[in-house]
């Protein structure tokens, strides 16, 4: 396992984070253990819960109490609700604060490393939860706060300065739009996960083949020379085909280790 920096919180992350929700606690918590126990071996020492479910928090934590704290990297999805209440969008200072102090009391992790705020719009943030994570982050509750989103709405957040981390979607097929906002979340000294490494839009075979094929002109004929036969060998040139062409690799895999090579992610998130 390789470790990246961690933004400028001066600590080391794996650079693949193990996202844990209710799925993983749906085959009872003998198989979650064993999945984090998996990951500890494998070197992983960043894990997300993705609610802020008591089930799930006291699974986490008894799984990692066997690791030294502060070894590990902790986040916690906020705005998802708890899963009392159908996982409805919650970033009520109230509801955040609530969310923090279960999670710390059931887990007994003594401390989560990273809120990480799910996409929170435009005007989904009212002042008063802002003091409320940095009530948090002061009493070291909570000890960076972040922000994941691909929304527009997400360059607003990032040019504040008032968040440690980034965690957006990004794979091959990124448009500017995303890489331009990791190079400001860089400026800013912001941590950046990535997320949807393997987009739908790559899943298959023939998504790939058309993805990122150069638009047809009149009378559907490709523009510049044309289209070249199905048995050309450079045929799907300049697309991503060869994600499921290439001998003794899978098209995710490949997706993967495009994403944690790649010097601006620090850690990437899985499933």
């Amino acid at each position: 396992m390789r470790y990246r920096p961690f933004g400028a919180t001066g600590a080391s992350i794996s650079n693949v984070t193990l996202s844990l929700g209710i799925s993983a606690v749906s085959r009872g918590p003998e198989a979650a253990s064993e999945l984090i126990y998996g990951a500890l071996e494998a070197g992983i020492n960043s894990y997300r819960l993705e609610t802020a479910d008591p089930v799930l928090a006291e699974i986490v934590g008894h799984a990692l109490s066997s690791v030294e704290r502060k070894l590990l990297v902790v986040s916690l999805a906020m705005g998802r609700g708890d899963g009392r209440r159908g996982g409805e969008r919650d970033f009520s200072a109230e509801g955040m604060t609530s969310a923090i102090d279960r999670a710390l009391h059931v887990s007994g992790l003594g401390w989560i490393d990273m809120a990480l705020l799910e996409q929170p719009g435009e005007h989904e943030l009212p002042q008063t939860s802002l003091n409320a994570l940095k009530a948090l982050r002061a009493t070291e509750r909570v000890r960076y706060l972040g922000v994941a989103g691909d929304d527009a709405v997400m360059d607003a957040y990032v040019s504040t300065g008032a968040f440690d981390v980034l965690a957006t979607p990004y794979h091959v097929e990124s448009p500017w739009q995303v890489r331009s906002r990791i190079r400001a979340a860089q400026e800013q000294d912001m941590a950046v996960l990535a997320y949807d490494y393997f987009p739908d839009s790559l899943n298959t075979a023939k998504k790939a083949l058309t993805a990122n094929e150069p638009k047809k002109g009149l009378f559907g004929l490709l523009s510049g020379v044309g289209g070249r036969a199905k048995n050309d060998p450079l045929a799907g040139a300049g697309t991503f085909a060869f994600l499921h062409q290439t001998p003794n690799w899978d098209a995710e895999s490949i997706c993967l280790a495009n994403v944690m090579n790649d010097p601006a992610v620090a850690s990437v998130l899985i499933q």
